[in-house]
């Protein structure tokens, strides 16, 4: 049965089942964001463009998801929720549909842009809807349900759609991610309430809390750090080439950097209760660097057994997600009064941050192997000292 609360929350008690749902559509957006790494040089072969340039397609997805997550935040914020997530996930997944279609490289960045207009509408007001379905104590769980989608992309999501892309091709991937897509508008659409949109509020108020000096050195360093992730993984296909590892076993070793990546995730949370957030993110670019270190060299070398390659991903994979609860966590610190804003200006630097750290893969990918993760190492120290010298 459904409660209506001050403010039109609904608190319902199969609240948390509903926004099951929800995870399903934030899978799709996760796994619809770095998918093509999965098949970047079959993609890049088919539309005749170079593994460097078709790496632009993840540096536009990221670029606009980053840009427009808030001015949509703005422009929609007096639409009904449901219809608003019904919406985001249709356009997602025609999106998809036209870039698996997409016939030559300009239309395959333009259905890219179109497809983050649908992931910055979806994502943001999932959690939001998440909070709304359950009571104040089971928020958090809710909001972990809609996160665990994006997580659970990373491990699962961009590794079978890899498989997808080697077994049918990677038009036959992105249609998958299309029908994932369109499923769970229709999931959202029958099990999601009526929720009625809020009050709009200017995007300059929303970037006011921006003149707060704390959070104004904290975004950078979210920036730095996925940078530093991404600078290999959209080219992670002739770039694990590199180490000997094989395209068909390409999937197995993403499928280690996203449980990696999940673990990473869920044990900052708890670190960072326990050590500090600073601790946290010292030791997560610390492994980062290592690890993305040490695949140079064995790229240099040419010595790289299998079983050291999955270790060493698991390892880039946990340090890469470490770094969200702990910047959360310092963000809502500094500005515990504009929790909201600051967790999306965060998710928007994360996106700025593999944009570009995915543009600097593309300038150093023709170098070799070795040159794309020294880069991607040299930038993980390049955020330790960040870091460290912003600590206070």
């Amino acid at each position: 049965m459904n409660v209506l609360i001050k403010g039109g929350s609904v608190a319902e008690s199969n609240g948390l089942r509903r926004t099951a749902i929800l995870a399903v559509g934030t899978f799709a957006v996760g796994t619809d964001a770095f998918i093509l790494a999965a098949f970047l040089p079959d993609l890049a072969a088919a539309l005749d463009v170079s593994t460097a340039s078709a790496g632009a397609a993840v540096t536009v997805f990221a670029t606009a998801y980053a840009l427009l997550s808030p001015v949509l935040a703005t422009v929609t914020a007096q639409l009904p929720r449901r219809a608003l997530l019904v919406t985001a996930l249709v356009v997602l997944g025609l999106a998809n549909l036209g870039s698996a279609l997409a016939t030559s490289f300009a239309v395959l960045l333009a259905t890219r842009v179109l497809a983050a207009v649908g992931a910055a509408a979806f994502t943001p007001n999932a959690g939001a809807v998440a909070a709304a379905l359950v009571r104040p104590q089971a928020r958090a769980r809710a909001l972990a349900v809609v996160v665990g989608g994006l997580t659970i992309a990373t491990a699962l999501g961009v590794p079978l759609g890899g498989l997808i892309g080697h077994w049918l091709g990677w038009r036959s991937a992105l249609v998958a991610v299309a029908i994932v897509c369109l499923l769970a508008a229709a999931g959202v659409a029958a099990w999601v309430p009526f929720l009625p949109g809020s009050a709009p509020v200017p995007l300059a108020t929303r970037l006011a809390v921006l003149r707060n000096r704390s959070v104004a050195k904290v975004l950078p360093l979210t920036v730095l750090g996925m940078g530093a992730a991404y600078v290999v993984y959209a080219y992670s296909v002739p770039a694990l080439a590199g180490l000997g590892i094989e395209a068909s076993d390409t999937a197995s070793v993403l499928a280690l950097y996203g449980f990696g990546a999940v673990a990473g995730n869920f044990a900052s949370g708890f670190a960072t209760d326990r050590w500090g957030a600073r601790r946290v993110l010292t030791a997560g670019y610390l492994v980062m660097a290592s690890a993305l270190g040490l695949m140079a060299v064995l790229a240099a070398t040419g010595f790289g057994a299998p079983w050291i390659v999955g270790a060493l991903a698991a390892a880039w994979g946990a340090a890469s997600w470490c770094q969200t609860p702990a910047q959360q966590h310092r963000l809502l610190e500094a500005a515990p009064q504009d929790a909201g804003v600051v967790v999306a200006l965060n998710a928007s630097c994360i996106y700025v941050g593999i944009g570009a750290g995915t543009l600097l893969g593309g300038a150093v990918i023709e170098q070799g192997t070795t040159a794309v993760f020294a880069v991607g190492a040299a930038a993980a120290l390049l955020a330790l000292l960040y870091q460290r010298s912003t600590a206070r």
